[in-house]
């Protein structure tokens, strides 16, 4: 089996799924001026504020694209070699929404790298679906797409 080191196209639809686009800044759920996809920070590392100019759905795409770049290799770091296309896309989709140190830390990769069963890894998605430590529909959705993807 060879070693899965990109997001493939279903993976890539499914986080822009996911994330939505808003060429305009905004907050999210945790307060932070976000634009595109999703993006917290443009290319070049500056962070997004909400005086910010509206940008392209190409644009948003490139900057997203771009951003991934580091998730996916967090992702090929954290995780054993031997995980399937859709189990990686479905990391990756988790690891852009959590952020870097809670994936890393995160009881879900010890649980996919110990090759639990599925209940546990649900279960471990499942946790993530909190907003300022309240149950948000929207990302229990979001986990649950992205426990499908997982398991597909």
């Amino acid at each position: 089996m060879e070693r899965i080191t990109k997001m493939s196209n279903e993976g890539l639809q499914l986080l822009k799924e996911l994330e939505g686009f808003r060429a305009k800044p905004y907050l999210d759920g945790a307060d932070k001026p976000t634009i595109g996809y999703g993006s917290t920070y443009y290319k070049d590392g500056t962070r997004v504020t909400m005086k910010d100019v509206a940008i392209s759905q190409f644009e948003a795409t490139e900057l997203l694209e771009a951003l991934l770049l580091h998730y996916v290799r967090t992702v090929d770091c954290y995780t054993r070699d031997d995980i399937k296309q859709n189990e990686f896309d479905a990391l990756v989709c988790f690891a852009y929404n959590v952020g870097d140190p809670q994936f890393k830390s995160s009881t879900l990769i010890k649980k996919v790298n110990a090759y639990a069963t599925q209940d546990a890894i649900t279960k471990e998605f499942l946790k993530w679906v909190n907003v300022n430590k309240k149950p948000d529909a929207g990302l229990r959705n979001r986990r649950l797409k992205e426990i499908n993807l997982y398991f597909k």
